[in-house]
């Protein structure tokens, strides 16, 4: 099993920072809604870094579209990420929606529904 590197570790934790900071500020597309950087990898060479994002509200059209309009900022993002953190090598940027949320809700909900059917049953 490879060892995870403190290193990239701490430039991910760093890089998520920076993006929730720059996206807010800097990213002036009236499409994009409110965007929460939830988490980042960054591959072992410092190479390429996946950024995953969640939206406060939206569809899954309005999803799409604020993944694509990050995913055509990238480029200007990697240039603030580099003068900010003074990286040698910067990684490309590659934003995905991260869904882990509206999963986690949709088992809460269905956990709560089977305590309730539960609860009839023994009535």
């Amino acid at each position: 099993m490879p060892k995870e590197f403190n290193r990239t570790r701490r430039i991910a934790e760093q890089l998520q920072r920076e993006l929730a900071q720059l996206i807010r500020d800097e990213v002036k597309d009236p499409r994009l809604g409110l965007v929460t950087v939830v988490g980042a990898e960054v591959s072992r060479d410092l190479s390429h870094a996946r950024i995953y994002v969640t939206l406060l509200s939206g569809d899954a059209e309005a999803r799409k579209t604020s993944v694509d309009i990050l995913n055509r900022s990238a480029g200007m993002l990697r240039g603030f990420i580099g003068r900010r953190m003074r990286l040698r090598m910067v990684p490309q940027l590659h934003f995905q929606y991260d869904n882990s949320i509206e999963q986690g809700a949709e088992l809460s909900a269905l956990i709560d529904a089977a305590v309730a059917s539960d609860r009839k049953e023994d009535k």
